[in-house]
C-alpha cells in the first residue's frame, strides 16, 4: 500500500459572519465529511489543524496548534484566511488568543502565518478585498489579505475566492484542483487572484435573462419578466459562474429567484455596486467592462 500524503490546513477566521464557513460545510460532491476524512484525491489527505467553527478546542492548547504548525512545517501548510483583517488602531478590533496576557491582533496572525504557509486562500469576499466591512467609511480598517500582504512585503502566492458567501464549489474545486496539480500559474488566475475556472466569465453572459437583455424588454419591478438590469442588476459586471453553477446543490440562484445579483464576486463590493435596487449609473451597456477599467486606473 502507498503512503498517503498528509496536507495541513490551518483556517484561521477574522472579520467574518462565519457565513463562508457555512458554504464551505454544505458542500455536496465531496461533501465536508469527504474532504476532511476520505483522501480527496488519491495518495492525499487533509489535516485540518485549526478550525474556531468546527473544532471542539479552544484556549491556549488550540493556540499552540497554529504556533506548532508554523514552526514545525514551514512552507508545508495550506493557510485559510476567513473575513477581513482590521488594521486600525494596531488592530485590536479583532484578536485571537494571547501572549503574554495580552491580545494577538488578528492581522498578526495572518501575516506570521501567511509568511510560512506554501500557499494562502482567502476565503470569501471579506478575506479577499475587505467586503462589507470595508464599506465606507470603514472604521477598523478592514483590509482583504491582498491588501495586507503587500504592505506588509508578504510573497506567499495568494488565491481569492469571493462571494458573500463564495460558492462550496469554488472553494473545494480549488483546493482539489492544487492537490492534483500544484499552485496555479498566473495564467490561471485573473488579475484580482481569482480562479478563472469559476471567475473567468461573467454573470451576464449565461444569464437566463439575457435574451430579455438583448432586444430591449426590461422589468420595471420584481415579479415582472424581463431583464433586471434597471432594478440593480449587477450581472453585467459581475465574474463568477453563478447561472451555470447555481446554489443549494444546483437548485437555485439569485435571478432565478427573482432577484438581481449584487456582485458580490466583486472588489467594488459593496461601495460601488450599490444602491443594490437602482441601475448602475452612467454606464453605457455595451461598454461596462471598459467602464470599470477606466474607474480602477
Amino acid at each position: 500500500m502507498s503512503e498517503v500524503k498528509e496536507i495541513s490546513v490551518l483556517w484561521i477566521q477574522g472579520g467574518t459572519c462565519s457565513g463562508c464557513s457555512v458554504s464551505v460545510l454544505n458542500a455536496v460532491a465531496p461533501s465536508i465529511k469527504n474532504v476532511l476524512i476520505d483522501e480527496v484525491v488519491p495518495g492525499k489527505h487533509i489535516n485540518l489543524r485549526f478550525q474556531a467553527t468546527l473544532m471542539a478546542g479552544a484556549g491556549e492548547p488550540v493556540i499552540k496548534v497554529l504556533e506548532g504548525t508554523m514552526k514545525e512545517k514551514p512552507g508545508e501548510y495550506l493557510l485559510v484566511v476567513e473575513g477581513e483583517i482590521p488594521t486600525a488602531e494596531g488592530g485590536i478590533y479583532c484578536s485571537v488568543g494571547e501572549r503574554g496576557e495580552e491580545p494577538i491582533p488578528f492581522k498578526d496572525w495572518v501575516v506570521q502565518l501567511g509568511k510560512e504557509a506554501m500557499a494562502v486562500i482567502a476565503l470569501g469576499t471579506c478575506a479577499s478585498f475587505g467586503g462589507i466591512p470595508a464599506g465606507r467609511p470603514n472604521p477598523t480598517g478592514a483590509k482583504g489579505v491582498r491588501e495586507v500582504f503587500e504592505q506588509e512585503g508578504v510573497k506567499t502566492p495568494l488565491i481569492n475566492i469571493p462571494g458573500c458567501p463564495p460558492h462550496p464549489d469554488w472553494f473545494i474545486g480549488t483546493v482539489a484542483k492544487i492537490l492534483l496539480f500544484g499552485l496555479p500559474g498566473p495564467e490561471d488566475l485573473d488579475e484580482w487572484l481569482r480562479p478563472k475556472d469559476f471567475y473567468g466569465m461573467l454573470v451576464h453572459e449565461n444569464c437566463p435573462r439575457r435574451a430579455y437583455f438583448d432586444e430591449g424588454k426590461f422589468a420595471q419591478k420584481f415579479g415582472e419578466p424581463g431583464c433586471l438590469y434597471l432594478l440593480g442588476c449587477k450581472g453585467p459586471i459581475t465574474h463568477a459562474d453563478c447561472p451555470l453553477r447555481k446554489w443549494n446543490g444546483g437548485v437555485n440562484w439569485c435571478i432565478d429567484a427573482g432577484m438581481g445579483c449584487q456582485g458580490c464576486t466583486q472588489p467594488e463590493f459593496p461601495d460601488f455596486v450599490g444602491p443594490f435596487y437602482e441601475k448602475i449609473t452612467d454606464v453605457d451597456i455595451p461598454k461596462i467592462g471598459e467602464y470599470w477599467r477606466k474607474r480602477e486606473g
